[in-house]
């Protein structure tokens, strides 16, 4: 056993078959990830093209299109360009503050509609954009619709997923983000072969589709027991798990009565901003704070929302670059496959330590074959194919490492680590780290490429590499435990045990919740 190992024990094993309203459920589910997806991948396309650049940010596109003397790592560096980018992801970190609460309040199922419909009013500004400060607020309603799902959807998919393949139907909803990704990638490389002057207008209003998809799905699904049951509807709680299980009231008894006992330890909990800072939730606290912290310190989200001006910026055609992104789209959706199968087979800690020493291996690579070729200079140079297609080779096995491990766990982990009275509050709180960083890395990386040049690569290089001994010493393994179970993980935990109550202690906590 590792350092952060954990042996499932005194653990229960629930029944429950893979059925056709559990896999409905899920899938549908997750498909809020398709919004978030498809705006990571289509604003670095879009913010590559020169009729968009003209329009709202005609230094940039001066200094890309007429200005061939500007070095080439600085060349897009703006911050009114990267305010485009990081707003989306300022604006999802407060609106997830609030979606704690009306995920708690009105359910799971209700929160993922909310956050549908504003963000297809979010998107429909920014394809009839006719200012910067539309184009602003569009991407600050966008950033709302995103917080609200990122914050129901993970929820959602570990209440409803049975516990033996919890791991593979979360994975979903990053699967629904890699497909997003691609799909944004695939409008970006053909809008402008369609569509003009106005590729732009295209590839930003297409995010009305995926909404409006999240919005009637979200209309068909049940709401979850868990959630039921915060709500008081205990019959409908009932019926539901007995749907999704297969199962008859007998066999679900024992999973519904924890539900139960831990929906009436979470009624008792009127603040749980307060009580997750108690000193028995410290490890959950120290991984909903730490993993998406680490998780945008991989360098996967520079990569993919800025692909195309990357890729530009050390040499590329725009057409080459944006087809060289809908390839590692595609890797993207391919790699995610393995961490479907794997998660609930190999466990959540080999993935993410087998991910982090392929994604070190090559951004080493990454910033040896640019640096060799630009330098600190950043001088304009012709790369050979050979040499192109060796760096986009390097950039595609980067993302297939993060696409098994640091992606899909990164929101795995979190969703299915706290208890029901703290819930809520904890993805909230995994919500507003992923997004803050999202917004720091987005609105700092190019002024990061046009000074730390080749080196940034090794500056994410680095993180990767901390960030897997601390997943090695601290992270316990959660595979195939009982989401209202996931306490005993900690319990027998070499580091973590030392925060956790003893039985006696739970007993008395309980009668003392406020």
């Amino acid at each position: 056993m590792g350092a952060g190992g954990f042996v499932a024990g005194d653990v229960k094993n629930y029944p429950g078959k893979v059925t056709r309203h559990v896999v409905n459920a899920c899938v549908l589910g997750a498909m809020g990830g398709l919004i978030f997806g498809y705006d990571l991948g289509i604003s670095g396309g879009v913010t590559s093209m020169a009729p968009f650049l003209n329009k709202f940010f005609p230094e940039v596109y001066r200094k890309e299109a007429l200005d061939t003397s500007t070095n080439q790592y600085c060349k897009f560096n703006d911050m009114g360009l990267t305010l485009f980018t990081s707003s989306l992801y300022l604006a999802a970190l407060i609106a997830s503050f609030g979606a704690s609460y009306i995920t708690r309040t009105w359910g799971r199922k209700r929160t993922m509609l909310l956050g549908g419909i504003i963000f297809f009013i979010g998107a429909a500004l920014n394809a009839g954009a006719v200012d910067l400060s539309m184009l602003i607020a569009g991407r600050i309603l966008l950033g709302v619709g995103v917080g609200f799902s990122i914050q129901s959807v993970p929820l959602y998919v570990s209440e409803m997923a049975p516990q033996k393949h919890r791991g593979a139907f979360n994975i979903v909803f990053q699967l629904a983000i890699t497909i997003g990704i691609f799909i944004a990638n695939l409008v970006n490389y053909l809008t402008p072969k369609i569509a003009g002057n106005q590729a732009w207008r295209y590839s930003l209003g297409g995010a009305t589709i995926p909404a409006a998809l999240i919005c009637l799905s979200a209309l068909k699904l049940d709401d979850t027991p868990n959630s039921l049951l915060e709500q008081g509807n205990a019959e409908k709680a009932r019926e539901i798990l007995r749907k999704i299980r297969g199962l008859n009231d007998k066999e679900i008894e024992a999973e519904f009565q924890d539900l139960v006992t831990a929906s009436e330890a979470a009624k008792q909990v009127e603040h749980p901003w307060t009580r997750i800072l108690k000193r028995q939730y410290r490890p959950q606290l120290t991984m909903a704070v730490a993993i998406p912290f680490f998780q945008q310190l991989t360098g996967m989200n520079v990569v993919m929302f800025y692909a195309p001006v990357l890729l530009q910026s050390i040499g590329f055609e725009n057409n080459a670059s944006l087809l060289s992104t809908v390839i590692t789209g595609a890797v993207n959706i391919l790699a995610t496959g393995v961490s479907i199968y794997a998660s609930d087979k190999s466990g959540r800690r080999s993935l993410f330590l087998s991910g982090g020493a392929v994604m070190f291996v090559f951004q080493v690579a990454l910033a040896v074959l640019i640096g060799s070729k630009f330098g600190t200079s950043g001088d304009v140079i012709e790369l050979p194919k050979w040499y192109a297609g060796i760096v986009v080779a390097c950039i595609c096995l980067f993302v297939s490492a993060f696409a098994w491990s640091w992606g899909p766990l990164g929101w795995l982990v979190p969703s299915e680590i706290f208890p029901l009275e703290i819930r809520s509050a904890g993805q909230s709180i995994t919500v507003a780290v992923n997004m803050l960083f999202t917004f720091f890395i987005a609105q700092l990386f190019l002024a990061m490429l046009c000074h730390f040049k080749f080196g940034l690569f090794i500056f994410f290089a680095i993180f990767v590499a901390i960030m897997s001994t601390f997943i090695f010493f601290f992270l316990p393994e959660t595979m195939n435990i009982p989401i209202e179970e996931m306490s005993k993980v900690w319990k027998q935990h070499w580091y973590w045990r030392r925060f956790m109550p003893d039985e006696d202690d739970d007993r008395r906590a309980l009668d003392l919740m406020v």
